[in-house]
C-alpha cells in the first residue's frame, strides 16, 4: 500500500455524512461530488492519504472548486474544547465574549455572532422549549445552498442563528444539532487508501451485500486468523529452462521439472473456495503480502506500457497521457532509471506475453541455434500461493480489479504479484481431469524451420496454446498432490460436499475456516465431525470402511450415517462476531441501538489430522504407585501421622 495517491489508483472518498465513494483517480479528469461541487483530479494526485480537503468557492474565471487542506487543529476543535466542559455536571465553562478570542470554525459548542461578537448559544438549561423552530424557510435555505459561500460554514452558522430556541439547548442537544447540520452541508471529504476492509465496508453498506454473501469485516478477520493466513516465506520459483533443441527435448526437460516439483509442507499454500467475487482472495492476498504492487513493479509496468504505446500508432487526434507514457511521468522516471537494467531483463527476456518486435523474432526463429524462451516454463511460485477452486468455466474475481489485476487478461498485469501467486482450476479439473479438454489436449509440435514459415498471428496462437497447456497442467497436478497449509471457504455450496473433496488435500495440522451467512449448513457439518460420531466410528465402523487403508478412507464417499470420515478432522466448532457501533457525544456515549440488518454470518473452524496406523502405545518409564494403605502405614512409622 503506497503512502501517496498514485495516478489511476482506486481510492475511497469519505464524505461528511460518513458514506464512501470508491472511484479511480485518472489524471486530467474532473471528480464530481454531487451537490458539494467538483474539482480536478490532479489536485489530489501525488498527495498523501488521510488528508481532509475542503471545497472552496469557485473563483470568477474558473468552473471548478479549489481544495484547501483542513488542519488538524480545526478538525479536532470540538474535542479540544470539550475538555473545558465538566463531564459530571454537564455545565459549560464561561466563554469570553471577545470576538477576537473566538475561533470561527464550522463545528463549535459555543456559537459566536461574527458581526457583534456576542455569544448567542448558552447550554445551561435541561429542557428544550416545545415551540422551538427554525425561522429560515426551505426557499431561503435553498438560496443559501446555491450561493455556496465559505464551504457551507456560513449556511450552518445562519441556520443556528435563526433557531429561536438555540439558547435552550443542552450541551448534548446542541452538539447533536450542529453535527447533524455539519454532515448535511459542510463541503469536506477525506482521501483514504482502498484496503480490503474499506472495500468490504463499501460493498456491504452501500452496494450489493448479497454479492459478497453479507460477509462483514469481522468475518473476514476471523477467517484469516483461524486459517492462519500469513506470509509463507521467501519466494521460490522454478529454474528457468532455455533450450536450443527440438520439441522432444523440450518435453523431456519439462517432464523432469514436473517430477522435481514435489510440494513441501509449511510453504504457505492455501486452498480457497470463493463465491464473493474475489473479496476473500483479496483479503488473503493482503495478509500474505501479495496484493499490492511495489514501486519496482509499477515502474516495470509503466515502461512496458510506454514501449507498447510507441509500437502502436495513436488514433488521429489522440495524445499519449502521463498514465501511459512512463518516460514523461516525473514520479515514475526516477524509479525507471534506478531499475533500468532490471527492466530490460524483466520485459525483454522474461515476458512471454509481450508483442514480439522484428529483431526479437529474427533472433528466436532464424534457425541458427540461438536460445529462445521455453513455452513450457511455469511462471508460478512455489511459496505464498493461493489455489482457487471455482464452479464455472472462468473464476469470478471481479473485485480484484480495484487492485489492478484482471484474471481474464493474461497479458495485463504480468508484474502484479498475484500473477505468480494465484492459480485457478474448476471442480471438474480437480475431480475428473481426464474430462478437461485443455488438460488432455495433444500438445502441438513444430520445428524452428516450420515456425519461420508461419505468419505472426499463427505463431502467436501456437505459443499461446502451449503456455496455456503448461499452466493448466501444472495447476491441476500440483493441486491433486495436496499438502496445502490451510483451507478457507466462503461459498453457497454445501460445505459437506466441499469438505469431502478438499480435506484429503490438506497437510496434517492444517487449519480449516468456512464462512456461511446462515448457521444451518455449518451445524450439519459440525455434526459430521462431532465427538459422538467419531466415537461411533471407532466403536462400530461402517461395513464399507472395514478393511480399507487410510488413503482409501480419506477418499471415502460416505454413507447416510457417516456423510464424512469423522476421524480426519478435530476441534470442530462454530462462532460468530459482530462489532457494535457507538455514539460518542458529550455526556451521551452509548452503543447505537439500531444497525444494519441482513445475514448474521457464522464461521466453522477445525483442524486436519492424520489418523495413526495400528495400535497406539504409550512410551516412557512410568513411576510406580503405592497403595493408599501402604502410604498410611509409612506415615505412621515416621511418627508424623496422628
Amino acid at each position: 500500500m503506497h503512502s501517496l495517491v498514485e495516478p489511476n489508483a482506486w481510492v475511497a472518498l469519505k464524505m461528511p455524512a460518513g458514506n464512501l465513494r470508491v472511484l479511480e483517480i485518472a489524471p486530467n479528469t474532473t471528480i464530481s461530488l454531487g451537490k458539494y461541487g467538483s474539482f480536478p483530479s490532479n489536485l489530489i494526485i501525488h498527495r498523501p492519504y488521510h488528508l481532509t480537503y475542503e471545497l472552496q468557492d469557485k473563483q470568477a474565471p474558473e468552473t471548478f472548486n479549489r481544495l484547501r487542506i483542513v488542519p488538524a487543529s480545526e478538525l479536532y476543535s470540538d474535542i479540544l474544547s470539550s475538555g473545558e466542559v465538566s463531564s459530571s455536571t454537564g455545565e459549560a465553562t464561561p466563554v469570553s465574549e471577545d470576538a477576537e478570542n473566538a475561533v470561527p470554525t464550522g463545528i463549535e459548542y459555543s456559537l459566536v455572532d461574527p458581526d457583534s461578537g456576542a455569544v448567542v448559544a448558552t447550554t445551561n438549561r435541561a429542557e428544550l422549549d416545545a415551540s422551538a423552530r427554525q425561522t429560515l424557510t426551505m426557499e431561503e435555505i435553498e438560496e443559501l445552498k446555491k450561493d455556496g459561500t465559505d464551504s457551507g460554514k456560513d449556511l450552518i452558522a445562519k441556520l443556528m442563528l435563526s433557531h429561536t430556541a438555540i439558547e435552550q439547548k443542552t450541551q448534548y442537544s446542541l452538539a447533536k444539532y450542529k453535527l447533524l447540520k455539519t454532515k448535511k452541508y459542510i463541503r469536506r471529504f477525506s482521501v483514504l487508501p482502498l484496503d480490503v476492509a474499506l472495500l468490504d465496508h463499501w460493498l456491504v453498506e452501500e452496494k450489493d451485500p448479497t454479492r459478497v454473501m453479507d460477509m462483514r469485516e469481522e468475518m473476514i478477520g476471523l477467517l484469516g486468523c483461524w486459517a492462519n493466513v500469513h506470509f509463507g516465506g521467501e519466494e521460490r520459483c522454478k529454474t528457468d529452462v532455455l533450450t536450443t533443441g527440438g520439441q522432444d527435448e523440450v518435453e523431456q526437460e519439462h517432464g523432469q521439472d514436473q517430477e522435481e516439483q514435489e510440494p513441501e509442507q509449511s510453504t504457505g499454500r492455501w486452498l480457497v473456495v470463493d463465491d464473493t467475487g474475489g473479496l476473500l482472495v483479496a483479503a488473503m492476498a493482503e495478509r500474505m503480502g501479495v496484493l499490492y504492487q511495489s514501486e519496482k513493479d509499477k515502474a516495470i509496468e509503466a515502461q512496458r506500457k510506454a514501449r507498447l504505446s510507441k509500437q502502436r500508432p495513436h488514433e488521429p487526434g489522440s495524445q499519449p497521457t502521463a498514465a501511459t507514457d512512463g518516460q514523461s511521468d516525473p514520479a515514475i522516471k526516477p524509479a525507471v532509471g534506478q531499475v533500468e537494467s532490471e527492466i530490460k531483463v524483466e520485459i525483454e527476456d522474461q515476458d512471454p506475453t509481450r508483442p514480439q518486435s522484428p529483431e526479437t523474432n529474427k533472433k528466436q526463429y532464424n534457425g541458427e541455434g540461438r536460445q529462445r524462451w521455453n513455452d513450457l516454463h511455469v511462471p508460478f511460485s512455489q511459496t505464498n500461493t493461493l489455489t482457487l477452486i471455482h464452479a464455472n468455466s472462468q473464476p469470478n474475481l471481479s473485485t480484484l480489479r480495484y487492485y489492478d489485476f484482471d484474471i481474464t487478461n493474461p497479458s495485463q498485469g504480468q508484474t502484479h504479484p498475484l500473477a505468480k501467486h494465484l492459480m485457478t482450476l474448476s471442480w471438474l479439473q480437480l475431480l475428473e481431469p481426464q474430462l478437461d479438454s485443455t488438460y488432455n489436449s495433444e500438445l502441438p509440435t513444430a520445428t524452428p524451420d516450420e515456425l519461420k514459415t508461419w505468419k505472426g498471428t499463427k505463431r502467436g496462437t501456437y505459443h499461446r496454446k502451449r503456455r496455456r497447456w503448461a499452466k493448466v497442467r501444472h495447476t491441476i497436478d500440483s493441486t491433486r498432490q495436496g499438502e496445502f497449509s490451510g483451507l478457507v471457504v466462503a461459498s453457497s455450496m454445501d460445505p459437506v460436499s466441499i469438505m469431502r473433496h478438499t480435506v484429503p488435500l490438506l497437510a496434517g495440522g492444517a487449519p480449516i475456516a468456512i464462512y456461511s451467512p446462515s448457521v444451518e449448513p455449518l451445524t450439519k457439518l459440525a455434526d459430521c465431525y462431532s465427538v459422538a460420531r467419531r466415537a461411533a466410528w471407532v466403536a462400530h465402523p461402517p461395513e464399507e470402511a472395514i478393511g480399507k487403508s487410510i488413503e482409501e478412507l480419506e477418499q471415502w464417499a460416505g454413507t447416510d450415517e457417516f456423510p464424512l470420515n469423522p476421524s480426519l478432522v478435530l476441534g470442530a466448532s462454530i462462532q460468530t462476531s459482530r462489532v457494535r457501533k457507538w455514539q460518542v457525544l458529550p455526556g451521551r456515549t452509548h452503543p447505537v441501538m439500531t444497525s444494519r440488518g441482513g445475514a448474521e454470518g457464522y464461521v466453522f473452524t477445525a483442524w486436519r489430522v492424520k489418523p495413526a496406523e495400528g495400535k497406539v502405545e504409550a512410551r516412557g518409564k512410568a513411576r510406580p504407585k503405592k497403595r493408599k494403605a501402604e502410604e498410611v502405614d509409612q506415615v505412621g512409622q515416621d511418627g508424623t501421622g496422628s
